[in-house]
């Protein structure tokens, strides 16, 4: 498997994993879901931190798609080479620090690996399309 290929699955896995946090921060706040809860979905108050993670994740699964679908269109279109394999490599490690600071709120750090990530996903798509 290709090195890009291989970073999109690694970023698929970070972002099916990133909920755990926040389920951490729910169950330390309130202990394990009742009944009740699967009734009404009302979020519960957690902790800031678990909060972050909640974002976090979120923000994860909403750049996971335009990243997925640039490195599977560079393969299917022949245009996979070192260039999507740094740029795929780049953006699971950003993600992964992009997580990392967000728990711990440092928010301008957040900002800049956010904005680096981005560049990740323009770089690939001005890869792909010329």
């Amino acid at each position: 498997m290709t090195t890009d290929l291989t970073y999109l699955a690694w970023t698929a896995l970070l972002t099916a994993s990133l909920w755990i946090p926040y389920i951490a921060a729910q169950v330390m706040a309130n202990g394990l879901l009742s009944p009740q809860n699967y009734v009404d979905p009302t979020p519960r108050k957690v902790p800031l931190w678990g909060q972050r993670a909640n974002r976090a994740h979120l923000n994860a699964v909403e750049s996971f798609a335009p990243f997925a679908a640039l490195v599977l269109i560079a393969h299917v279109a022949g245009k996979a080479d070192g260039a999507t394999a740094f740029w795929g490599m780049s953006f699971f490690w950003l993600r992964l620090a992009h997580a990392v600071v967000y728990w711990l709120a440092f928010p301008f750090v957040r900002t800049v690996i956010f904005t680096l990530g981005w560049i990740a996903v323009v770089a690939l798509f001005v890869h792909v399309v010329t």
